[in-house]
This record gives structure tokens, sequence and C-alpha cells, in this order.
């Protein structure tokens, strides 16, 4: 899946969406990272805001829903096919691997979500953090609560060693680009996103099965 970030005039981070299937021409992303020599993904801590928590079984319906929102903002609804039950059972099944964090408005409602999961860097023999999706409700940009769910997971990777923390944004999104170096994100430029998917899943794993009984 794709992530795609954007801010406001205000260079929150307001809204990010989960992508997969590209539109011509205009889905070329590009891969960032946050690190440092020493593994510390120290640019963007700070002093933890109570606005964002870890998420919890009872914010499943919200954190869906803002993840459809995020397929309707880049006009791919009937891409995003994630079920409240789906959900549910990756964060909080027997042997979860995917996580996440909320940020909730004055009235303590969800109005943002980060969904993330672990990878790891057999150059540097330790995990990382890759963020999948990020998004805040429209009506609430603006008021930090993107850099502040971005500050949190920095914050999650100093807490348990990770020594990445790492997305993907598309090309055209300038001001998101922009916003990210400012916070220490390398671009690897040099490096392509590449997926196996749909039929070509399929068939690469049915030759595999063949060749298996041959």
């Amino acid at each position: 899946m794709f992530l795609v970030l954007g801010t406001d005039s205000s260079t929150d981070l307001g809204t990010a969406a989960e992508q997969q299937d590209g539109r011509p021409g205009s889905r070329r992303a590009t891969i960032l990272l946050l690190s440092t020599s020493d593994g510390r993904t120290g640019t963007i801590v700070g002093v933890t805001d109570s606005r964002i928590r870890r998420i919890a079984r009872a914010d499943v319906p919200a954190a869906v829903a803002l993840v459809h929102e995020l397929a309707a903002y880049e006009r791919e609804p009937e891409s995003c096919r994630l079920t409240e039950e789906q959900l549910s059972r990756a964060l909080f099944g027997p042997d979860p691997k995917l996580f996440g964090h909320v940020a909730t408005d004055a009235d303590g409602a969800v109005a943002g979500v980060a969904l993330w999961f672990l990878n790891f860097s057999t150059w540097r023999g330790e995990h990382g953090l890759y963020l999948e999706d990020l998004f805040v409700r429209p009506d609430q940009r603006g008021g930090g609560l993107g850099r502040a769910l971005l500050t949190a997971l920095a914050e999650e990777c100093l807490a348990q060693g990770y020594e990445r923390l790492e997305w993907v944004v598309l090309d055209w999104n300038e001001p998101a680009i922009g916003f990210y170096r400012s916070l220490g994100a390398v671009a690897m430029d040099d490096w392509t996103v590449n997926r196996l998917t749909g039929e070509a899943l399929q068939a690469l794993g049915a030759a595999a099965a063949t060749a298996g009984r041959g």
C-alpha cells in the first residue's frame, strides 16, 4: 500500500491515503526515511501530546471510517475494502502485526489515525517502524494533530529501540515532501517501490507451487 500525505497552509500533516491502484501518470512515489547515524530518530521527538494515544478496540469503527475517507479523498473509494472486523483482527488478534495511534479532538472524539507495522533492516540488524496510513479529519486540520501523530511514532521508535521511521509519499505532493524534509526525513530517490498483487501475484505463486510438485 502507498501512503499519501498532505499538508494545509499551516503545514500541519493533514491528510493521508491508502493507495492500491494508481491513476495513470500520477502515482510515482517517494520513499522517505527518518533516522540518524546512531539509529535514534530524534528529529521530531518532543513532549508527549495528550491528544495522542494508542488505538483501542473501541476506536476501530472510527479508524475504519477514516481509512475510507482517505480513499474518498483520493477519488478511489471503491479500492478500499477494509472492514471493522478486519481491522479489529489485525490490531487485537492473538498475534497482532499491525499497530496504531489515534488523535482526539477537544471533545475526546477520534479525529485522526496512524496505522503502522514493523519492518527490519538487515544492514543495521534492527527493526524499524513503517507508517502505512496517516489521516486527520479535514475539520481538525491546522491544529498540529498530524505532526503530533508523527511525533508519537518517533517517540515509539526511541522507546523500543527501532532504527527507522519510514513511509511513502506521492511525488506530486510537494507541500508534504517539503514538510517531511524540514523534519529531517531523507528521500530515498535511488529506490523504486515494487509490488506484486492480483493476477500477477497469483501467477507467480502458482508457478512456484507447480515447480515444487515437479
